[in-house]
């Protein structure tokens, strides 16, 4: 697992301003069946920034799969026409209160914000792009099978007892189980 974690260099280039270092576990919480309203929120909120800019809005990661334990932090896909035309939607993002942290453009053009009020990861990619679809695919299928979705949470709490420098390495160390999850999952 630990040869897929992101070095310095790579998290260094991706972050927007100063890389925030971890140096400590992950706390995960028991699923909270007020997320879903957080999310709607959210949604709303995206919504209104960027009218019809916003072509898709989702609720992914553990936080949109009913009984999984979580990062209390709702992460949210959002599909834009052009991911890459950070002009069409980073000021109205911004301004609805959204920080730019992630500027991947070796990564499907990946961009991502954080928000405070609650806790939010927004993922930003091109409407289409075939990492929108697989989100949303091991999303439901997690939501379906209960059998991968206790083994990803049993993955998930045994990673993050670990210590990790970046988040980062603690999403990047659950690869190999969300690929073969998703593998099982076509």
């Amino acid at each position: 697992m630990e040869k897929s974690l992101r070095s310095d260099e790579e998290i260094a280039r991706a972050i927007v301003g100063p890389a925030e270092l971890l140096d400590s576990s992950i706390a995960l919480t028991e699923y909270d069946p007020v997320w879903p309203r957080l999310f709607e929120r959210e949604a709303t909120r995206v919504h209104a920034a960027l009218g019809a800019r916003a072509l898709l809005v989702e609720h992914v990661g553990s936080t949109a799969v009913p009984g999984l334990a979580a990062k209390p932090r709702i992460d949210i896909v959002l599909g834009v026409f052009d991911s890459s035309d950070e002009g069409s939607y980073v000021g109205r993002l911004e301004a609805a209160g959204y920080a730019l942290r992630i500027r991947e453009p070796d990564r499907n053009e990946h961009r991502m914000f954080t928000g405070s009020d609650p806790e939010v990861n927004l993922h930003v990619f091109s409407n289409g792009c075939p990492e929108i679809e697989r989100m949303l695919r091991f999303r439901d299928h997690l939501r379906v099978d209960e059998d991968d979705r206790r083994l990803y949470e049993q993955t998930k709490r045994s990673l993050a007892e670990r210590t990790w420098r970046y988040t980062q390495h603690y999403a990047d160390a659950k690869t190999a189980v969300v690929e073969e999850i998703l593998a099982r999952g076509r």
